[in-house]
Order: C-alpha cells, then sequence, then structure tokens
C-alpha cells in the first residue's frame, strides 16, 4: 500500500501520518473528486464490553479524523464507534455534536453482531441525529477478521428497521476465495429497504471483481455508490479478467499514477454513471 501511493517505505518508521495526509490531499485535489469520507477505526470489543486489544491491527481516534476534517474542506469525517463500548452512548453523542455524518465499522472485523437487541438504543440515536452507516460487508482479507459471519448483510435488518440510513461497503461481495458471497442478499434487501445502498469499493482489485457482475445492471446502480477503498491498490487487472473493462483502457488507466483518479476514471469505463458518483453528496445533504 505504501508503495502504491508513492511514499517511501521509510515512513513504516516515521512520519506516515504526515505523510498520509498530505499524499491523500494531493490526490484529491488533484482528482475529478471534489471530496473524500476519511474514516476512523475503534478497536474490537468483546460482547460484553471488555476491549479487545490485542485483536486491533490499528486504531484511528474520532478526534484526529474531526480535527482533519476542520482542517481541510475537502475531508468529510466519518466516526467509528464499537456499540458495546461502556461510553457508545456517550461517545455517540460526542461525534453527534461534532458534526460528523457518518459513522463506520468493520463487523467482522471490531466483533460487532448487528442482531444483538441490546444495540437497538444506539441504532435508534444514530437515526434519530439523521447519521448514516457506513459497514462493511462481504468477505476481509486486509485487515484482521474475528468473525467472518458477521459480514452477513442480512444481519443489518434489525438497525434497517430502525430507519437507520445504511451503506454495504463492497456491495456484500466475497474478497478471498473461500468468502462467503452475500450480494445476493443485499439485492434482495434492497427491495425492502428504500435507504440502503452498497458502495463500489475496491471492485477495481483482482479478488473482489467478481462482484462487479451484480451491480452494473442500471436497476441496481441507482443504489451504488462510488468509494475508493484508499488505500488498497488500484488495479483494472480483475476488471478486465472479467469482462468488464477492455483492454485499451485498462491499459490507459494503469498510467495514472493519483490512485484516486485512476479509481474513478476506471468505474466509469466499467459502465458506472455520473449518479454514483454524486449519491453520497446527495446523501449527506439530508444529514
Amino acid at each position: 500500500m505504501v508503495k502504491g501511493l508513492g511514499l517511501p517505505t521509510s515512513s513504516l518508521k516515521t512520519g506516515l501520518d504526515e505523510l498520509y495526509v498530505k499524499n491523500l490531499l494531493e490526490n484529491i485535489r488533484e482528482s475529478e473528486i471534489d471530496a473524500a469520507v476519511i474514516l476512523a477505526q475503534d478497536i474490537p470489543y468483546s460482547l460484553t464490553g471488555e476491549k479487545m486489544p490485542n485483536e486491533a491491527q490499528f486504531y484511528v481516534p474520532n478526534e484526529y479524523v474531526s480535527e482533519l476534517a476542520r482542517k481541510h474542506e475537502e475531508l468529510i469525517p466519518a466516526c467509528s464507534i464499537h456499540p458495546a463500548r461502556p461510553d457508545a452512548m456517550d461517545e455517540l453523542e460526542k461525534c453527534i455534536e461534532a458534526k460528523m455524518p457518518v459513522l463506520k465499522l468493520l463487523p467482522n472485523c471490531l466483533n460487532i453482531d448487528y442482531m444483538d437487541k441490546k444495540y437497538i438504543p444506539f441504532w435508534e440515536r444514530m437515526q434519530e441525529a439523521g447519521m448514516i452507516l457506513l459497514t462493511h460487508t462481504g468477505g476481509e482479507m486486509t485487515v484482521k477478521v474475528y468473525d467472518p459471519s458477521f459480514g452477513d448483510p442480512k444481519k443489518l435488518e434489525i438497525l434497517l428497521d430502525c430507519g437507520v440510513t445504511t451503506i454495504a461497503a463492497h456491495s456484500a461481495g466475497r474478497s478471498g476465495l473461500f468468502d462467503g458471497d452475500w450480494t445476493g442478499d443485499l439485492l434482495d434487501l434492497f427491495k425492502r429497504f428504500p435507504h440502503l445502498y452498497g458502495d463500489n469499493s475496491a471492485l477495481s482489485s483482482l479478488n473482489r471483481a467478481r462482484t462487479l457482475k451484480h451491480i452494473l445492471p442500471e436497476e441496481i446502480q441507482s443504489r451504488i455508490i462510488h468509494g475508493s477503498d484508499y488505500p488498497v491498490p488500484v488495479s483494472g487487472l480483475g476488471p478486465m479478467l472479467m469482462g468488464k473493462l477492455s483492454w485499451s483502457d485498462y491499459k490507459a488507466t494503469g498510467k495514472i499514477p493519483n490512485i484516486i483518479e485512476r479509481d474513478y476514471q476506471l468505474k466509469q469505463k466499467m459502465g458506472f454513471n455520473a449518479k454514483t458518483f454524486t449519491r453520497m453528496d446527495e446523501l449527506l445533504r439530508r444529514v
């Protein structure tokens, strides 16, 4: 990932945070994308609320993300709060007060079973505040997985019943060879919940391109939002092998050094329509 961003490998030892932010801002400003939602990351907790720091690979505090967004108009802050935290409701109130419009969770990596009814007050407060949930769905290979079954989009039903506007990252597709593929279940949920969306993040990668055939049909695209999955490497090889990208477009986009712009161009060439790239703005305007 560091090499894909064009950063020196020495930054892994010192100065990574500063270089990462500088690189991100440059990539946004030099691309057709106007702004990016930047994601906090909580640590895993047990179902009874005890911290599980040894199960975490990284931690990005809500305050850090909020402060970056205050400094840079191109950045939109997304908080991350494990709903089993003893202070979850208090932290949610802080993030609402700080005008953080999105909450991001990786349930299979943070150990969150959305079907646990004790979280209902948390979802209800989110809905009341108009906060959007961006949740990982499907398989996962980049971050350590605690329970792969928590990536099943059917577990979202309880919070969808609470009225929470929800974006299913990766459209519930497969990542590894033996991952569950729940995209079909997500499409079924679309029929029942008009406030549920999917995104196309990471679908330019080799391991997730199989999901494209499910979400490119026009009637499904109306529920799809553009996502980059930055800083995960971007390549058109997977889409090309899946027959969703021509050889010439694959070669041309591969020459674009800016990975946010490269991903944007790839999604256009694959056939995602213009509204895919503005739908998130529409949702944020409702918050």
